[in-house]
């Protein structure tokens, strides 16, 4: 077992687990507590789900706002990246910058 990681005892959905993590039990309970929310959701839009489907429905939930978030930062990297590169066009097409090349 890695040394760095430890076991906390969760509760996910109802199902008792041993969690192993590298996180410390704060992050572990928001984590915990993020699937519950999610779980709940599902099962507050039709409380004759199954269990399983529920819990498959949770996890598509957060697969989805995992990859909306990525989506969204990938795109605002890129945009930051675009405006970097046009102030750095700028610098070197700048008189300045052309002055001290000559030297």
């Amino acid at each position: 077992m890695d040394p760095l990681k430890k076991i906390y005892d969760v509760e996910v959905a109802g199902v008792a687990l041993k969690l192993r993590s590298s996180h410390d039990i704060s992050t572990v309970n928001e984590l915990v507590a993020l699937v519950n929310e999610k779980v709940s959701d599902v099962k507050s839009g039709s409380q004759s789900i199954p269990h399983e489907k529920a819990l498959l429905l949770a996890a598509l939930h957060l697969a989805e706002e995992i990859t909306l978030l990525k989506k969204s930062a990938l795109s605002e990297i890129d945009q930051i990246e675009a405006r970097v590169h046009g102030i750095l066009n700028d610098l070197e097409s700048s008189p300045v910058s052309q002055i001290r090349m000559d030297v």
